[in-house]
């Protein structure tokens, strides 16, 4: 996922502030996000494909991903 954001970033000439700012998430966060060393939850996930204009496939694989962990949890 990093080096997506990393690629949307750069296409878009954004800086981590203003894409975080556009995001509604701390500059921080999108960093860790973006360096691979945080997992955006799906709502923070489909924040930012909305405010970086890019489709909702890969946020919709971390919904699915938290469903089958919430799925093996009661199993």
């Amino acid at each position: 996922m990093r080096h997506f954001l990393k690629d949307i970033l750069k296409e878009q000439h954004l800086t981590h502030e203003v894409a975080a700012s556009r995001c509604q998430v701390s500059r921080a966060y999108l960093t860790q996000i973006i360096n691979g060393e945080r997992r955006p939850s799906p709502q923070v996930a489909k924040r930012i494909a909305v405010a970086l204009g890019f489709p909702d496939t890969w946020y919709r694989l971390l919904e699915d991903n938290d469903q089958e962990g919430a799925c093996e949890k009661h199993a």
